[in-house]
C-alpha cells in the first residue's frame, strides 16, 4: 500500500534560523507559482532561415498581457499576449542574407543566434525523400558517390530542420526538431533529395535555403492529408477515415489476430520462397493503434500542422509508392489535389508551388505492353501536376533501377525538381520538361502525338536508334508495340516536331500509351537531355496481371519503414 505524507516545510527547518531565511528557504526550495518565460517552437531557434517577404511572423508564449519585443537586423515589432498566453509579431522590412542574432524580450531574454533570410521549402513524403545522404539502411548501396558528396557538402547558408517521426489522432501545435547548417558533420542524416534540391536552388539564385523536411518511410498520402478532408469527401471517408476509425475501435482483435494468423502465414510464405530462390513477399503491415504509426492523417497531425505557421516558399514532394503497392492509384488522382489544396489552406498561403517527383521505374520489365499500377500512379500525378495551379512534376521515369526501389541518382531528382522550381517558382527561362503530352491525332492506321509547345525542341532518341516506349491498340483495347518516327509538324500541329505511329495488327488505332509499365524501355528527350513524360489517352479500366518477378522484393519494401 503507498502512502502520501503531507509535510509542513517549516518543520525542516532548524528553529534558530531567522523567520525571513526561513521563508526564503520555503520560496526557492519547494514548487511555487511562478512568472511563465517567453518561449518560442522548437522551429523558431538557433540557425534558422526565415522566409523572406513583406513580413515576418515570429510567435510563441508569455504570461497573459505580457508585453513582448523581438529585435533583428535593427528592425522591431512588438506584441502583448492574450488571455492565453499566445503573441505574435511581425517584422517588416528583412533583406535576404544574414541577419544576425534576434532577440526576444518579455519578463525574461531569449537570443536565437545566427539568423538568415532567405527561402523555405518544405521536404516531404515517403522513404525517397527520407532517404539520407548517408543511408546505411539501404541495401543496395545507397546514394550515389555519397562519401565525396558528404566531405564536399560546405555550404552554411544552406540549412535543413528535420521534424522527428510522429504520428497523433489530432493535429499537434508545434513540430519537434532543430535547423542544423550544412557541413560534412551535419548532412549524413539530411534528405538527399531535399539537399541536393536546395544546394542547386543555392547555387543557381545565390539565397540562403532553408529545408524542413518531414518525410517518412512507407507512408501513404492519406496519412499526410488532414482529417476534415478525409471525412469531406465521401470516397476518402470511406477509403480511410471510417477505415481507421474502425482500426482504432477493433485495435486489439486485430492485433491479437495479426500475431497469430496474419505473420505466422507470411513467414510461412517468405520461408518457402527463399528455399526456392524466389523473391520474398512483403511483409504486411501490422494494425496501427492510438498514435502508434502512420495511418490516416496522423502524419499531417504530428508532422505537418504544428509547422504551417512558419511561412515558406513552397513544397516538393516524393511520394507514391505505397498507394501504388496496395492499389489506390485511382483514388490518388483525387486525394493528391486534396491533400495539396488542404496544405496551402493551413499554411494561409493559397497558391504556394508543390513539386511533385514523379514514380521512377521499377521492378523487371516486361515483354509486352500491359496495364500498370505502377504507371498508373505516375498519371495520378502527372494529371495534378496538369490540372492543379502553381504545381510542377520532376521525371525519373529514366534513372530508376529494376530491383532497387530507392533510385541512388538522387542528384538528378534534386536537380530535376531545382529546374522546375527555377522555372516556375523563380522566373527562370530555362527548360524544365521533358517532351509532355499535348494531344493525339488519330488517321486511318496511324496516330500523330503533338507535345506542349516549348518541351519537345531537340525531339531525339537518347542512344541514336529508333524510339521505345510507344504502344497502341484499337477499339479491342489490345496494346502492342508501336513503330515511332520522329516528323516534322504539319501546319495545324504547332512548330515542334511530333512523334508519328503505326503498329502492326492495328489498323485503326484509338488509343496511345507511353512508358505505360512498372519499368518500361524508354529513350525520348528534348534539347535538354530530359525523358519525356509517361501518359496514356485512354481512361480505360487498369487490371494489372502479375508478371514473374514483377512485385517489389523483401530488401525494396524494407524502405517502406525506414529502420
Amino acid at each position: 500500500m503507498n502512502i502520501r505524507h503531507s509535510i509542513n516545510p517549516a518543520q525542516m527547518i532548524p528553529a534558530i534560523i531567522p523567520r525571513a531565511f526561513l521563508l526564503a528557504a520555503i520560496f526557492f526550495a519547494f514548487p511555487h507559482p511562478a512568472s511563465a518565460d517567453v518561449k518560442l517552437p522548437a522551429i523558431i531557434s538557433d540557425h534558422m532561415v526565415l522566409q523572406k517577404s513583406a513580413k515576418v511572423p515570429i510567435w510563441g508564449k508569455a504570461d497573459p498581457g505580457e508585453e513582448v519585443t523581438v529585435t533583428i537586423d535593427g528592425k522591431t515589432a512588438k506584441a502583448t499576449a492574450g488571455p492565453d498566453g499566445r503573441w505574435r509579431v511581425k517584422l517588416e522590412g528583412l533583406q535576404p542574407g544574414v541577419a544576425g542574432d534576434m532577440t526576444v524580450s518579455g519578463k525574461n531574454s531569449l537570443i536565437v543566434r545566427d539568423v538568415v533570410v532567405g527561402d523555405v521549402w518544405v521536404c516531404s513524403g515517403q522513404s525517397n525523400m527520407e532517404m539520407p545522404l548517408k543511408a546505411t539502411w539501404i541495401s543496395q548501396g545507397g546514394v550515389l558517390d555519397f562519401e565525396q558528396e558528404i566531405a564536399a557538402a560546405n555550404y552554411p547558408k544552406i540549412r535543413m530542420f528535420t521534424v522527428p517521426k510522429k504520428a497523433s489522432e489530432i493535429p499537434l501545435e508545434d513540430v519537434a526538431g532543430k535547423w542544423e547548417i550544412c557541413a560534412p558533420e551535419t548532412v549524413p542524416g539530411w534528405s538527399a533529395t531535399g539537399y541536393f534540391f536546395g544546394r542547386q536552388l543555392h547555387q543557381d539564385l545565390g539565397i540562403p535555403i532553408g529545408l524542413i523536411h518531414s518525410s517518412w518511410g512507407g507512408t501513404m498520402a492519406q496519412a499526410w492529408t488532414p482529417s476534415e478532408v478525409l471525412q469531406g469527401t465521401p470516397e476518402f471517408k470511406t477509403a480511410y477515415y471510417d477505415k481507421r476509425q474502425a482500426e482504432l475501435a477493433n485495435y486489439p482483435a486485430l492485433k491479437a489476430k495479426y500475431e497469430k494468423e496474419t505473420l505466422p502465414a507470411w513467414q510461412a510464405s517468405a520461408d518457402v520462397a527463399k528455399a526456392a530462390g524466389k523473391p520474398v513477399p512483403i511483409k504486411p503491415r501490422g494494425p496501427v493503434g492510438p498514435g502508434m504509426g502512420p495511418a490516416a492523417s496522423t502524419l499531417y497531425n504530428g508532422m505537418i500542422a504544428g509547422a504551417t505557421k512558419y511561412p515558406i516558399k513552397g513544397a516538393i514532394w516524393y511520394q507514391g509508392e505505397s498507394n501504388a503497392i496496395d492499389n489506390d492509384s485511382e483514388r490518388y488522382r483525387r486525394l493528391l489535389p486534396a491533400m495539396i489544396t488542404s496544405w496551402r489552406k493551413a499554411w494561409a498561403q493559397p497558391d504556394f508551388p508543390f513539386y511533385i517527383v514523379q514514380l521512377a521505374n521499377f521492378m523487371a520489365p516486361r515483354p509486352d505492353p500491359a496495364d500498370s499500377k505502377w504507371a498508373n500512379l505516375r498519371d495520378a500525378q502527372r494529371l495534378t501536376a496538369l490540372n492543379l495551379p502553381n504545381t510542377g512534376l520532376a521525371v525519373a521515369i529514366d534513372i530508376g533501377e529494376g530491383n532497387n526501389i530507392h533510385p541512388r541518382n538522387k542528384q538528378e531528382v534534386g536537380r530535376r525538381l531545382a529546374l522546375v522550381a527555377e522555372a516556375k517558382s523563380y522566373g527562370k527561362n530555362t527548360v524544365c520538361s521533358g517532351p509532355s503530352f499535348d494531344s493525339a491525332k488519330f488517321d486511318g492506321a496511324s496516330a500523330t502525338v503533338i507535345f506542349e509547345a516549348g518541351t519537345a525542341l531537340g525531339l531525339t532518341a537518347k542512344d541514336t536508334g529508333s524510339v521505345k516506349g510507344f504502344a497502341l491498340a484499337g477499339e479491342d483495347q489490345k496494346f502492342v508495340w508501336a513503330d515511332a518516327k520522329i516528323a516534322s509538324p504539319r501546319h495545324d500541329q504547332g512548330n515542334e516536331p511530333v512523334i508519328v505511329l503505326s503498329a502492326p495488327g492495328v489498323a485503326h488505332p484509338v488509343a496511345v500509351r507511353y512508358a505505360w509499365a512498372n519499368n518500361p524501355e524508354v529513350n525520348l528527350v528534348n534539347k535538354a537531355n530530359l525523358p519525356a513524360v509517361p501518359f496514356r489517352t485512354d481512361d480505360w479500366p487498369q487490371v494489372e496481371t502479375p508478371a514473374p518477378h514483377a512485385q517489389p522484393t523483401a530488401p525494396a519494401a524494407a524502405g517502406r519503414s525506414n529502420p
